[in-house]
């Protein structure tokens, strides 16, 4: 039986490389998978998901007017799918969300999110409050603030490396915008 899996965490946890070993491992034993990214992510590339560690797959893109689960009934027109791969879910729709549960509930194809849970104000991206609610399985990838707790919370950074904030939620960025914090660092504001 088919299932969502939701993997969330803070920045630098290693989401995009677990989604690439799942691919590989899909892959590896002869099937067919998918992968979707967000058009607004091209620090590495036009449809590219990368990890820092080095690994990199080519992605379908989407955006907030993708139909996720029209573009994989296109694709079973040619081909048999056993996963679907979703790199920053955070940046999905609710109404995106919801696609997700009909690629599950009605074809039948494993869907593997991987996304933030929250951001740089401690608030829920849209994509991750309904993974959260309506994920089969919630799997959090564990990462640690620079004083050994685990990190829960990301602070972004301007280009002093002082803490940010207010701002827009959607601001693409790396190692050099944000670090992943323990929640008293985060009230506390400290970047290190």
């Amino acid at each position: 039986m088919a299932k969502l899996h939701f993997y969330y965490s803070t920045m630098n946890a290693g989401k995009s490389t677990t989604l690439l070993q799942s691919d590989y491992n899909y892959r590896e034993r002869g099937m067919n998978t998918l992968l979707f990214t967000p058009s607004i992510d091209n620090r590495f590339g036009v449809g590219k998901i990368s990890s820092r560690i080095g690994l990199q797959a080519d992605a379908l893109r989407y955006d907030q007017t993708t139909d996720l689960n029209q573009v994989v009934i296109n694709v079973l027109q040619s081909i048999k799918l056993h996963c679907i791969l979703i790199d920053e879910a955070q940046f999905l729709t609710k109404a995106q969300v919801l696609q997700l549960t009909d690629i599950v509930d009605e074809l039948n194809i494993p869907v593997l999110a991987y996304g933030l849970r929250n951001d740089f104000q401690a608030e829920p991206f849209e994509g991750s409050k309904y993974l959260l609610t309506w994920a089969d399985q919630l799997i959090e990838i564990k990462t640690i603030c620079y004083c050994g707790k685990k990190a829960t919370h990301v602070l972004r950074l301007d280009e002093n490396g002082q803490v940010i904030k207010d701002g827009e939620q959607l601001q693409i960025g790396g190692n050099e915008r944000y670090v992943s914090v323990c929640r008293w660092h985060f009230k506390q504001g400290k970047a290190e």
